[in-house]
């Protein structure tokens, strides 16, 4: 095989372009990984503050314009939602988000995942288990991820 200058020339030219271009496909999905991790983050939070019932946890976690829907159809705002979470009528005892799959979308990110939950009634001391399916959306705020809308369907 004969190699000339202008093969030679040639190539110099492209090994460079092609090493860029490797870069800019790489650094999106670098930047892509980034946030789901944080996005990942935002949720094992939010799964924690529902535990806990803790209201300031949860205030962080909402946009202001959160819309938070529930199974049975029922739509609370921010503070509803706050109040009736945290109000002390039952607690959870356990809550597992199961197979959870987050897809960031630019400035917004797509998290569904299977909720098994047991909660327990302050009232009479009754246990009862809950089975859903949950659709939450987060959105990027400035440099923090803040939960958006949530839904949720029994299975």
């Amino acid at each position: 095989m004969t190699i000339n200058r202008r093969d030679l020339a040639l190539s110099t030219l492209v090994v460079p372009a092609l090493a860029v271009s490797a870069l800019a496909l790489t650094t999106p999905a670098l930047a892509a990984s980034a946030d789901d991790e944080a996005v990942a983050k935002k949720v094992e939070a939010f799964r924690l503050a529902q535990i806990a019932a803790d209201p300031k946890a949860l205030g962080a976690l909402c946009a202001d314009e959160v819309s938070y829907s529930h199974s049975n159809g029922k739509v609370e705002d921010k503070a509803t939602f706050i109040t009736n979470a945290t109000d002390g009528k039952s607690k959870f005892l356990s809550i597992a988000y199961q197979d959870p799959t987050i897809r960031v979308v630019g400035p917004a990110a797509i998290v569904r995942f299977h909720w098994v939950a047991e909660q327990e009634m302050t009232a009479d001391g009754k246990k009862v288990p809950t089975n859903l399916h949950i659709l939450m959306n987060w959105q990027k705020q400035g440099d923090e991820w803040k939960l958006l809308s949530r839904a949720a369907t029994k299975l």
